[in-house]
């Protein structure tokens, strides 16, 4: 009920009221909005709706609908997929932080869900050839077993979920407003074909409108949810272009489909990879080879000296690290002469065991922050 009446309240990220759940518990800091017997960085993100109190009501809603409510408190949670938003700053990424809580509908975990899973985003006025290569992508990935998240949009991403679940696949799609509300409008059929099979998500809760600024915020969503964000068209102006670029704020990788050099539709593809924001893939053998998956072997050891004391390949990862500044998961494997994909699942051990970080340029050493 706390964590209900409290995405009501907020509608949307709020990393103050995060840190305020994490200090206090999440019924505690309900009683302080409440009552506004809140800090001064929370008053006016709660001062609309804090006296709005639907928790009950909107429970109710989702559970007619088959729905529910997962919180970080829920072992459906994806807080694996979550790591990479709570490290962003804040006060840089307003828009970044952790979602409070998540929506969701359909028969399927979220947690096993997201597992090995690509997002797909693209132009919402998509031509014949980008649907003809999302859904040889989509499919071709989907029958491997990866879930396909999108925005549920008109263009590629209506193609996308709607070529996964052609064959049988999983699909998320991530809302910007909420799950009960179909939007747009006229995909109110593939929104209930994907609830039945797959999953609706959206960190707003039920009733809540589309708004223009609400669609950047769910955006890294989509990017947090996934191994990888693949663009298949996109105008110059493009929001998947926003998508991408959240990918990469969470060290995944932004992948970009090419397309004739005359079509407005891949110019932004094209920009994308010219400028390095994108690699360049054309089929779905690319898209996992860049993309995942992921296998972790997590050491929970805290080294007082870890470059001496590593092995193997994380000691090989690691040693290539710069001691000042960033590097991309491509440029590590170059530089350890280890496969991408062994890079990969050593980066995210290296920083659980509180080695290394990441930023929008890539991975870092923590030694490198601590003697700033």
């Amino acid at each position: 009920m706390a964590w209900a009446y409290l995405s009501r309240v907020v509608q949307g990220p709020c990393a103050a009221l995060s840190a305020l759940i994490e200090s206090v518990g999440v019924v505690e800091a309900a009683h302080a909005v409440r009552g506004c017997a809140l800090p001064e960085s929370l008053r006016a993100p709660t001062e609309q709706r804090r006296g709005i109190d639907s928790a009950a009501k909107d429970l109710d809603l989702m559970c007619r609908i088959g729905g529910r409510l997962v919180t970080p408190d829920d072992p459906e949670w994806p807080a694996w997929r979550m790591l990479g938003l709570s490290q962003l700053d804040p006060g840089r990424d307003r828009d970044g932080a952790v979602p409070l809580a998540l929506w969701v509908r359909g028969p399927r975990s979220l947690l096993e869900s997201s597992e090995r899973a690509l997002a797909l985003v693209g132009a919402r006025c998509s031509s014949g050839y980008g649907d003809r290569v999302t859904g040889e992508i989509v499919g071709d990935l989907a029958a491997q077993g990866w879930t396909i998240v999108s925005g549920a949009a008109f263009g590629i991403d209506g193609m996308a979920h709607r070529a996964a679940l052609a064959v049988g696949g999983p699909t998320i799609a991530v809302l910007a407003c909420g799950v009960d509300r179909p939007y747009p409008a006229q995909h109110a059929r593939l929104l209930a074909e994907i609830a039945e099979c797959g999953l609706v998500v959206s960190e707003y809760p039920p009733g809540t409108v589309a708004h223009k600024h609400q669609f950047l915020a769910r955006n890294r969503l989509i990017a947090a949810l996934a191994d990888g964000v693949l663009v298949v068209e996109a105008g110059l102006r493009s929001g998947s272009r926003n998508t991408a670029k959240w990918a990469r704020r969470l060290g995944r990788p932004a992948l970009a489909v090419p397309g004739p050099i005359t079509s407005a539709s891949s110019i932004g593809c094209h920009r994308m990879i010219r400028e390095g924001e994108a690699v360049l893939v054309t089929c779905s053998e690319e898209v996992i080879d860049e993309a995942g998956p992921l296998r972790l072997s997590l050491s929970t050891d805290q080294r007082p000296d870890p470059g001496d004391r590593l092995s193997g390949d994380e000691s090989a990862v690691f040693a290539a690290l710069p001691k000042i500044g960033s590097r991309l998961p491509r440029d590590l494997a170059d530089r350890s002469g280890l496969a991408l994909a062994i890079v990969r699942a050593v980066l995210p051990a290296l920083e659980l065991s509180g080695l290394v970080g990441m930023d929008e340029n890539g991975w870092y050493r923590i030694e490198r922050t601590a003697k700033s």
